[in-house]
């Protein structure tokens, strides 16, 4: 039995004196992978054959089922008890999603062989019925609490509340949340109503505490910062898997905090935090151990790296060759130069003027500067990965701009511009996908204001010059058309846009053209964005 990957891990003391344990569960887990079927590259965009043959390469679902089969294979022969759980977001992000959609998702899982999955935010991205093609084809439990779908014709009774899974004698019960906010970050649609995630998951796991589970898991698609306040707040939780902020924890640079994080719980327990970055990078491990009564006693694990050392499965590899097929001419077709790495990083785009922002608002805007459109808006979010130097082919641009929005034009006054800008840095915090990237426009925040009060010196472009933006004065704007009808906080686009039309070209086209005109592209930053 090799036990390599936890040798350098101490196990975590929650009791002093505690006795032997005599449960132990092996979490299997992964969160949002987006998509990344092939694998990726240090900046989490499609890597290229000749990279992944010279070893440069990360993830990848291939590599993804080979190493959780590994551990799997290994635990269970040495007689430990394991599950394997998915955080959520298998949807959106490269063209075998765009392509194949939800029947890919479920065929590729069922291959890994999940035990339960919570739903994540852009399993939402198709509505109800895009979702409804996931739940209906896998072969394991997928579960939100917080979602009460009575009114969903769609889904209704397909998303469990909770789940049981019976582990070596043991009952693991698993409590689900899903963000509050998903109505703003993907397209639920009308009938789906959201409750707190906090008062959901107390009221779930005091439910299956009552019907004797003593190990239950909150398996969440919240963040981060939401999960450490689920773990304060929400009694009866011995441990959290949770997705949806991309965060990595564990000892490398760059990590947010420790693998498993550890919060002191409502009743002074401390309740483990694990989650796997994103993008098929990592697989995580958390070892949880209990004693006779169900009451945690330590809890240890790390991050697994699927670099190059880890063998990318064959069978797995062979079919997703098959199904790149039909796709390969599509994205490997080169539409442009660049001389320097566009950044997308979420890390960038969410907090700072990044240069695919520049990029992507500088596109919008120029496809539409004839039409008397002055501003352009690009919500960070939107931005789903970075390109390297050199070549720039459409299936990168696809993986940076891949939910297929289209350009919306409208009119609004200055005062709506200013309130955009507002809520795009309302939930910095958070790196939240409302971040703002802008064109025509320049301005200043401070975080240290309360949010509705962080936006200052807003200047818009009159020719060449810059001038203050002017609140009853009607501008100009161009977004995309999730953003225009309110999609991430974007509430006032949909109730003061003038003139609005949605169904321009499609953003990932615009940019591609706009790279093409303008090759070799030089990346660039020049102060438009200010944070103070």
């Amino acid at each position: 039995m090799k036990y390599r990957l936890l040798a350098s891990v101490a196990a975590l003391a929650l009791s002093a004196g505690a006795a032997s344990a005599e449960y132990t569960l092996h979490v299997l887990h992964i969160n949002d992978l987006h998509s990344r079927i092939e694998p990726v590259s240090s900046s989490d965009s499609t890597c290229s054959a000749e990279d992944d043959a010279a070893g440069k390469c990360f993830g990848g679902i291939a590599r993804v089922a080979t190493k959780i089969k590994e551990l799997r294979d290994e635990l269970t022969a040495a007689g430990e008890n394991v599950i394997v759980l998915d955080a959520g977001d298998q949807y959106q992000g490269s063209l075998y999603y765009s392509t194949y959609k939800g029947e890919l998702v479920a065929e590729l899982m069922n291959a890994i062989g999940f035990d339960a999955m919570a739903l994540g935010n852009h399993e939402f991205d198709d509505g109800p019925n895009g979702a409804l093609e996931l739940l209906e084809k896998v072969d394991f439990p997928v579960t939100s609490g917080n979602l009460d779908l009575s009114s969903s014709d769609e889904l209704k009774g397909k998303v469990q509340d909770t789940v049981v899974l019976e582990v070596g004698g043991e009952k693991i019960g698993i409590v689900s949340a899903l963000a509050v906010d998903t109505p703003e970050t993907a397209s639920p649609g009308p009938n789906i109503t959201f409750q707190d995630e906090i008062e959901s998951l107390a009221a779930d796991a005091a439910t299956l505490a009552d019907a004797g589970v003593t190990k239950i898991i909150a398996l969440t698609h919240v963040g981060y910062v939401k999960d450490q306040e689920i773990a304060a707040a929400a009694a009866g939780i011995d441990a959290i898997v949770g997705g949806h902020s991309h965060t990595l924890l564990g000892n490398m640079e760059g990590a947010a905090g420790a693998y498993p994080t550890m919060v002191a719980g409502p009743d002074g327990t401390e309740v483990p935090i694990a989650t796997a970055y994103a993008y098929s990078k990592y697989v995580g491990h958390l070892v949880l151990t209990f004693d006779d009564d169900g009451k945690l006693t330590s809890a240890a694990g790390e991050p697994i790296l699927l670099d190059a050392s880890v063998i990318a499965d064959p069978a797995m590899v062979a079919r997703v060759a098959e199904l790149g097929g039909p796709i390969e001419e599509l994205k490997s077709r080169v539409v442009a130069e660049t001389a320097e790495p566009i950044d997308g990083d979420r890390n960038s785009c969410r907090a700072q003027e990044c240069t695919m922002g520049n990029l992507v608002a500088d596109a919008m805007l120029a496809r539409v500067a004839e039409q008397g459109v002055t501003i352009a808006i690009a919500n960070g979010g939107g931005l789903r990965a970075s390109i390297d130097a050199g070549d720039v082919t459409m299936g990168e641009v696809l993986t940076v701009l891949p939910f297929q929005n289209t350009l919306s034009t409208f009119q609004a006054p200055g005062a709506t511009v200013v309130a955009a800008l507002e809520n795009g840095v309302s939930k910095y915090e958070e790196a939240a996908g409302r971040f703002v990237q802008v064109a025509g426009l320049k301005y200043s925040f401070d975080i240290s204001q309360p949010a509705g009060s962080r936006v200052s010196d807003v200047m818009v472009k009159a020719g060449e010059d810059w001038a203050p933006i002017e609140p009853e004065t009607i501008y100009g704007i161009v977004t995309n058309n999730y953003v225009r009808n309110g999609g991430d906080g974007f509430k006032m686009f949909a109730t003061d846009a003038q003139n609005a039309y949605d169904f321009g070209p499609d953003l990932a086209d615009v940019t591609a053209e706009y790279l093409a005109a303008n090759t070799p592209y030089t990346p660039y930053v020049d102060g438009r964005i200010t944070k103070k």
